[in-house]
């Protein structure tokens, strides 16, 4: 009898003691345990969990568009006259202008709703004494896409010369003096969307090439129907006026 009372006693002890020893082990486990119990006894919607980096997936950027040059060998469409007021009213609805001064105009580039227009596939730009060679984005795009097709229709690197880009107001109202076909009021020039390419300049060339003429007609008249640009041809100044809608 006395030796059944002595293993009880050893081995509630010894129970015990195991029992203590897993508590001291695993307490962080258990209090992780009874708090999702009582969050849950509590009604609380979200027991609290235990402590995990939160995972904030990383934006996934939009595709680039990419421009697929258009092969008009059988484009039979005519270049037309769009009407000025067309121009002005594109220009003025995309604007970042009318641009006054120089002091605006670098400040637009500065802040990168101008960018500079260099020499590019199928095109090149002269060094401009009455402008500046700025547009905006969407047009130095535009330009850059018809320099493309206009290289990729004549081949042998072809291009064409712009000839003018933005202009403060304060150059317009000084060209006008002397150029009739400047308007003496606000240009579509002065809000960064036009600029104009030379019909007698072709591969740095001044002469009159009739041939490359028509096919830069005809991928002006592509552009046109696409609804991205409006066009004058300007028979004194031997250019197209253009203007990206």
């Amino acid at each position: 009898m006395k030796k059944t009372t002595l293993f009880f006693v050893f081995a509630f002890f010894t129970l015990f003691s195991l029992g203590t020893l897993a508590m001291v082990t695993y307490r962080p486990t258990l209090k992780k345990q009874l708090s999702d119990a009582y969050a849950i006894l509590l009604g609380d919607p979200t027991p609290r969990i235990a402590e995990q980096p939160i995972e904030v997936p990383e934006p996934v950027p939009e595709p680039e568009e990419i421009f697929v040059v258009p092969d008009l060998k059988e484009f039979k469409a005519k270049l037309r006259r769009d009407r000025y007021s067309n121009h002005l009213s594109a220009a003025e609805e995309n604007s970042v202008g009318p641009i006054l001064d120089e002091k605006q105009l670098f400040q637009l580039v500065e802040d990168g709703l101008l960018e500079e227009v260099n020499s590019g596939i199928g095109y090149e730009v002269e060094e401009l004494t009455h402008s500046h060679p700025f547009l905006t984005p969407e047009s130095k795009k535009v330009l850059e896409e018809l320099g493309q097709t206009f290289q990729a229709l004549v081949g042998d690197e072809a291009f064409f010369t712009v000839t003018s880009g933005t202009r403060t107001m304060d150059q317009q109202k000084k060209l006008s003096r002397r150029n009739r076909n400047a308007t003496k009021g606000i240009s579509s020039h002065s809000h960064g969307r036009s600029f104009d390419i030379s019909y007698i300049r072709f591969n740095g060339v001044k002469s009159w090439d009739y041939k490359k003429q028509k096919q830069l007609e005809k991928v002006l008249s592509h552009f046109q129907k696409e609804n991205k640009i409006f066009v004058i041809k300007e028979r004194k100044q031997n250019c197209f006026h253009i203007t990206v809608r």
